[in-house]
């Protein structure tokens, strides 16, 4: 029922709205207290909605750090270096040497068995065989072509993989100052090279390891190289 509008509001005056059929209006609730029923707000997080969280690197095994810092190995110390350099000398040096004494000894022995002396004392040895002779001079050269190829197989593996005979027997390794990686054959043999830069000043190059900080000879200054341990 509606009602004529009063005189002091013209515009007229609605009656109080009956409460409609169904469920009653929720009473509001306590300031700073959730209503009844209200679930609370999801968080704007993104496994909620189904997208998959990026997952990142934990610190330290993602994205490679740069060799020289936190992962580069520890140097190599003298006493190792020395010991590589003598095993892998024996090992390109016995050959040749095996080499130069059996060809010296048929050098030797052919000489002595045809050279005669006469009665003043003089020594002539002109019926010495040439060909005996030449046998035992081409065991010498062999020698010398044996342990240069020896010599040429360890460098090569020195700067393949990084390590020669002698360098894995002392657990190190030749790689590259920068990266850390193995220097090429062309590079370690320019290094063998420069070793020759080691043994000028009385061979304090071969010496220098002991006391520099990164313990480089100078033919590893030259060449930027370093030695390092594998474990």
């Amino acid at each position: 029922m509606s009602y004529p509008p009063g005189p002091d509001n013209p515009y007229g005056q609605q009656p109080p709205q009956q409460p409609g059929y169904g469920y009653p209006q929720q009473p509001p609730g306590q300031p700073g207290k959730p209503g009844y029923g209200v679930p609370p707000q999801p968080s704007y997080d993104g496994a909620a909605y189904g997208y998959p969280q990026q997952q990142y690197p934990p610190s330290g095994y993602g994205y490679g750090q740069a060799y020289g810092y936190d992962n580069r190995p520890p140097y190599a110390g003298w006493g190792a270096r020395v010991g590589s350099f003598l095993i892998n000398g024996l090992i390109s040096g016995v050959p040749m040497m095996i080499c130069y004494f059996i060809g010296g000894a048929m050098l030797i022995t052919d000489v002595s068995r045809h050279c005669t002396t006469d009665s003043n004392g003089s020594v002539d040895c002109s019926a010495a065989g040439d060909s005996f002779s030449g046998v035992g001079l081409a065991v010498v050269i062999l020698g010398g072509v044996v342990s240069l190829a020896i010599s040429l197989w360890l460098i090569y593996q020195d700067g393949t993989t990084g390590q020669s005979v002698g360098r894995k027997v002392c657990n190190v390794r030749l790689v590259r100052e920068s990266d850390g990686q193995p220097v090429g054959f062309g590079m370690a043999f320019a290094r063998y090279l420069c070793h020759f830069v080691d043994g000028v000043p009385c061979y304090i190059g071969y010496l220098w390891p002991i006391w520099d900080d990164k313990k480089q000879t100078f033919a590893d200054k030259i060449t930027n190289t370093v030695v390092v341990r594998t474990r």
